[in-house]
């Protein structure tokens, strides 16, 4: 699967970055550190097979008598036991046969040479390498050149096992482990500490506009640090623009329909005061005239709405007050509405546009309701922010081939009932505006149910 990193928070991005960082950076000291650290354990026990090499030195730097009696004397009785892994051994370089004297831990074996390996040596004279020895252990050996004038030139190697050096590689390397791995874990929780804290101003900015979407405050509010400070101001000018256009919108949509309704309003007056068929034309034709301005003017008026930033409408007291007005139309109908919507449920929008949709949806179930109307709401689940207001009423319902071609603009399946046929379309432009949706089904009050999907807070 590919990376992505649109898909990560800021916060992870930091976190995630920081913690490759750091284990780079903590696998790159724990490599050289080892690698350090084996090189002073080789000087170490480097330094041990050299003062053997001295005493062997001097035992063939001694007088015949003594060398006979003191050679390969060295205190260590390893050298003596047969296949110990420690090991010395003496090559005369001039004579006609090579002479080899060596450690009676070797039982009549032979070391290799260094000097054959082209292995040059260190400024000590020492040449020094890794080897396997008799019985396939691993050797660390050293081996220098000598000579002692008239006796001869002569090689002198040592050799001992390396496992000390490797268990001791071990045992360096799991304390290092260990404390990498604290260290490691001390220094993520140091960097969630630091992310948190370097975003805390972000996070207070980001519910700061979340607060001006929702309506609870007009603009963002606050102190922040002088590289957010600037987001915060523009953000402001934003909002401030933003209802700047919103105010410019409504005034000319204002002017708008106050221009249109007065000489409609004029020309349906002398429509009236005149009889003839003229006069009837122009006053049918003049009232249609009248509901489409209408219409239109409330889209326009909706869709400038919809995109201004903080309208928030609690939905409870707009039923209320919407179920009053209805209730009192409808007197001596005998209609029982009521409605079971929580205080707490929020239409992210303007009340003016809330109130229009469900004054219309309202006015079709009084219109065609016997005896109830119930509102109720239901939560989306799995869609977060979104709500659906449902609308029953017990009266003769719709046919399922109606209930789609009765959303459309202009379309009455009753002509003997008044109306403009407007007011379901006005529903479904100002829900779309909003993202939401209205739908018609079947209400298990036997007549129809409408539903109004909306966005919520």
């Amino acid at each position: 699967m590919p990376f992505r990193s649109h898909r990560y928070s800021l916060g992870a991005r930091l976190f995630i970055s920081a913690a490759i960082c750091c284990a780079l950076v903590l696998m790159l000291a724990g490599t050289g550190l080892t690698t350090f650290y084996r090189r002073s354990a080789e000087r170490g026990f480097d330094e041990r097979l050299s003062v053997y090499i001295k005493e062997l030195i001097a035992d063939l730097a001694a007088p015949p008598e003594t060398e006979r009696q003191a050679l390969g004397d060295l205190g260590e009785p390893r050298f003596d036991l047969p296949l110990s892994g420690w090991y010395w051994q003496i090559i005369r370089l001039d004579g006609e046969r090579p002479t080899i004297r060596a450690s009676r831990s070797l039982v009549g074996g032979q070391l290799p040479k260094l000097l054959d390996q082209a292995i040059a040596p260190n400024p000590r004279g020492l040449r020094e390498s890794y080897i396997s020895g008799p019985d396939d252990r691993s050797l660390r050996i050293l081996e220098r050149e000598i000579d002692v004038g008239e006796d001869g030139r002569f090689t002198v190697a040592v050799a001992a096992p390396s496992d000390e050096i490797d268990a001791d590689i071990r045992d360096f390397r799991l304390a290092l482990t260990l404390t990498f791995l604290l260290l490691g874990l001390a220094l993520v929780a140091s960097t969630i500490i630091q992310v948190r804290f370097g975003l805390r101003p972000l996070v207070r900015l980001g519910s700061a506009v979340g607060m001006v979407r929702t309506g609870e405050t007009p603009r963002i509010v606050g102190r922040y640090p002088p590289d957010l400070d600037p987001l915060a101001g523009e953000l402001n000018q934003l909002i401030d623009a933003n209802h700047e256009i919103l105010d410019r919108a409504r005034t000319q949509v204002g002017n708008l329909a106050h221009a249109l309704k007065t000489p409609l309003s004029v020309m349906l007056n002398e429509a009236e005061a005149a009889d003839g068929h003229l006069s009837q034309t122009v006053k049918t034709q003049a009232a249609i005239m009248r509901d489409q301005v209408q219409y239109y003017l409330d889209r326009a008026r909706a869709a400038a709405l919809s995109g201004a930033l903080g309208g928030v409408t609690d939905i409870a007291p707009s039923l209320d007050a919407l179920i009053r007005t209805f209730t009192k139309i409808s007197q001596g109908r005998g209609i029982a509405a009521s409605h079971a919507v929580p205080a707490r449920a929020r239409f992210r929008g303007e009340k003016q546009d809330f109130e229009e949709m469900l004054g219309n949806l309202l006015d079709n179930a009084f219109k065609w309701a016997g005896a109830t109307v119930e509102i109720s709401l239901e939560e989306l689940e799995g869609t977060p922010g979104r709500i659906a207001l449902l609308i029953d009423d017990d009266g003769p319902g719709l046919p399922d081939e109606a209930m789609a071609d009765v959303l459309k603009r202009g379309r009455r399946l009753d002509e003997t009932t008044p109306g403009s046929g407007l007011g379901l379309s006005i529903v479904v432009d100002l829900a779309k505006l909003y993202g939401g949706e209205l739908s018609l089904q079947r209400s298990p009050l036997g007549g129809l149910r409408a539903r109004l999907e909306l966005p919520s807070v």
